[in-house]
């Protein structure tokens, strides 16, 4: 790999310190939140919580631990992730600043400064057995920290001792790691990359082999629903405002680097969207940025259109939809889908403020090439369809798979993107990707 020029390693260091913004951002509000309202010794009690729960889905952080205990552990999350980037030289693109965001985003329901580790020795054993460099694997590992709930569940939410429980969860999650690759690259065949989130449906499958082994022997693994929506007036202002300074982020460095931001979002909002669609190299930084923002207030609009409070799983929803904002989700895209979702709530069980309906939308957007490729009413059909299924998949892996809009999402992408190729008119099958 060719060494970078001065004005590429500066430029690179900028870039890492915009994505390690929000991090550390998120650990310094904790701080404060717990010498200002709380007493640090809440917050590290508070912190102790959430590091000892099960956390399968949906384990609001915020209900177990408190505001400032959910921020440092969400802020620590995301550090450790650009962490392993750094000391790996991973550039910033599309696919790791998704990565980046979608930790941060389920250390708000699931994934803590603990139960990651597992995850990430595995698919570092796996690169070794490979004889493959580590870096190679990076992005898996940070998407496949899915399974963390996993490991957490055994050593703190299973009727084992201590001393077997955790051995046990841990070797689990290492060798969930250890599967992780090579199954991620044969899922991707399954739904032909019209679900952004391979690694959920990869997660999702492996998550339902583990808890029906299990399950077999008499473990009793079910989702949980812990919620609160105590913080949600302050998070809705502090996340707009960061949305709003990451737009700001965008069209300050569009302007400093002489590059026309507009030709750089046209070009970001003809792709469909379907893996693989690294906005950083499709359009450029600027213009990613400025896409995370619009989409991140868009999420939160969504979510206060629909009357919900943003809790730790709403939130985690919101954050993974901004970071895969630089990997294959716009407006146009992702419209159709919150569409589909919300037009499927009016005539099923579910109520439009439901933290499930919300999540089910935003998570949701994991279909977006289908609209992008397919139009805006495939788009609304695959939303439709979508809450139905990921409202009956979560029993199957039992909650320890955080992405399980990704583990729906595959089994929607793979049904119904064939149907509408067969009946799309042959002059258009091969049309833009």
């Amino acid at each position: 790999m060719a060494e970078n020029t001065p004005h590429q390693a500066h430029s690179e260091r900028a870039l890492m310190a915009v994505l390690m913004l929000l991090p550390v951002l998120l650990i310094l509000t904790g701080l404060a939140v717990g010498l200002a309202s709380e007493s640090p010794k809440d917050m590290w009690a508070g912190l102790g919580r959430i590091l000892t729960s099960p956390s399968l889905l949906l384990t609001d952080y915020l209900a177990v631990g408190g505001l400032a205990a959910t921020l440092v552990n969400a802020g620590a999350c995301g550090l450790i992730a650009c962490c392993i980037m750094i000391v790996l030289r991973i550039e910033v693109s599309g696919p790791f600043i998704a990565a980046v965001y979608t930790v941060i985003g389920f250390a708000f329901f699931g994934k803590n400064v603990l139960n990651i580790w597992p995850i990430f020795i595995g698919v570092m054993l796996y690169a070794r057995a490979q004889g493959t460099p580590i870096r190679n694997y990076a992005l898996v590992a940070l998407f496949g920290t899915t399974l963390a709930p996993l490991i957490s569940f055994l050593i703190f939410g299973s009727w084992l001792s201590p001393a077997f429980a955790a051995p046990l969860g841990v070797a689990i999650g290492i060798g969930g790691g250890f599967i992780l690759p090579p199954l991620a690259s044969h899922m991707l065949n399954f739904h032909d990359g019209y679900n952004i989130y391979n690694i959920g449906f990869t997660g999702g499958i492996i998550g339902s082999f583990f808890i029906a082994i299990l399950r077999s022997f008499g473990f009793d693994v079910q989702p949980e629903r812990i919620l609160t929506g105590e913080y949600s007036t302050f998070l809705n202002v502090y996340f707009a405002v960061f949305f709003i300074l990451l737009i700001g982020i965008g069209l300050w460095a569009g302007q400093r680097e002489k590059i026309t931001l507009r030709s750089a979002l046209k070009r970001m909002y003809r792709t469909s969207g379907r893996l693989v669609s690294d906005f950083t190299s499709i359009g450029n930084h600027a213009a990613v940025f400025v896409n995370m923002g619009v989409m991140g207030l868009v999420a939160v609009g969504f979510t206060a259109l629909l009357g919900g409070n943003l809790n730790g799983p709403i939130l985690g929803g919101v954050l993974t939809v901004v970071g895969f904002s630089a990997f294959g989700k716009h407006v146009r895209n992702c419209t159709p889908i919150l569409v589909g979702v919300f037009l499927g709530s009016l005539f099923k069980t579910w109520s439009g403020d439901e933290t499930e309906l919300i999540i089910s939308a935003l998570f949701g957007t994991t279909l977006a090439p289908i609209a992008g490729h397919y139009g805006r009413v495939a788009g609304v059909i695959a939303g439709f369809c979508h809450l139905s299924v990921v409202m009956n998949v979560g029993y199957l892996h039992g909650g320890v798979n955080l992405y399980n809009n990704g583990f729906a999402g595959g089994f929607v992408a793979a049904f119904l993107a064939p149907i509408i190729d067969a009946f799309r008119p042959k002059r258009i099958r091969k049309t833009r990707r």
